[in-house]
């Protein structure tokens, strides 16, 4: 009896064993699917379309200048005296004053160049006899230039003008003469210079006083502009109303 005890422990102590020994198999857990996130729309901030930049208004090569607004691309030139230029836009006019006797002011068109060219001023000299007002052809720095000039003494002149050094030029005279169509001090008067080719046209109050061949000269292109002088009286002012720049 004991020994069939025994035996059935026996196989119960192994069955327990096994059974521990081998467990049962796990169920796998289901899988679980991750999803991507939802994207998320982008806001769209519009950009600032660039304005292009103006571009620089150009110089007008022929025009009307009635002084009333700053000069832009003009050239204040100088000799005989070194003191500051005295050279002012003011009331629609260009004011020229020399502070000094025998002084030479230029206010030049430094925008554009010119071969044959129309020149025309309406100004008014309010000064002390003598002086002298005009105009400017074919400037060149290195070169020389040409001027027409109309004094208060009746008389007039061209001069071949060039630069010795900075302030200092030298003047050959090329004509002058006496015309009775120049006005006193603080009159209204108009000049006009016509440079075509070889030749000089000089003109008065809408008349042509006199040609002159400058051939010799051998100045074929420059600036335009008005000049100013002061002989042995000072202070001299010539106030420009208007200039006219036109092909001839």
């Amino acid at each position: 009896m004991k020994k069939l005890l025994f035996i059935g422990l026996i196989l119960l102590t192994s069955a327990c064993q096994t059974a521990t020994s081998t467990p049962a198999p796990a169920t796998p857990p289901a899988p679980t699917a991750t999803l991507p996130p939802t994207p998320i729309p982008a806001t769209s901030t519009p950009q600032p379309t660039p304005t292009p930049a103006p571009s620089p208004t150009p110089f007008p090569r022929f025009f009307t200048q009635e002084f009333d607004s700053p000069l832009e691309g003009w050239l204040i030139l100088q000799a005989g005296s070194e003191t500051s230029p005295n050279v002012n836009v003011e009331g629609g006019a260009l004011r020229l004053q020399m502070d000094v006797p025998y002084a030479w002011l230029y206010a030049l068109y430094g925008a554009e160049e010119y071969a044959d060219v129309y020149i025309e001023a309406e100004y008014v000299n309010s000064a002390l006899t003598p002086a002298a007002a005009g105009l400017v052809c074919r400037y060149s720095e290195t070169e020389g230039w040409l001027e027409y000039n109309v004094l208060t003494d009746g008389t007039y002149n061209v001069l071949y003008g060039k630069w010795l050094e900075t302030g200092i030029a030298d003047y050959l005279p090329i004509l002058d003469g006496t015309a009775p169509g120049i006005r006193q001090s603080g009159d209204v008067q108009q000049i006009a210079l016509t440079c075509s080719g070889t030749t000089l046209y000089l003109h008065l109050n809408g008349n042509v006083i006199r040609s002159v061949n400058v051939e010799s000269y051998n100045l074929s292109a420059g600036k335009v502009g008005v000049t100013a002088s002061s002989f042995e009286n000072a202070p001299v002012i010539a106030v420009f109303n208007r200039l006219t720049v036109r092909e001839p």
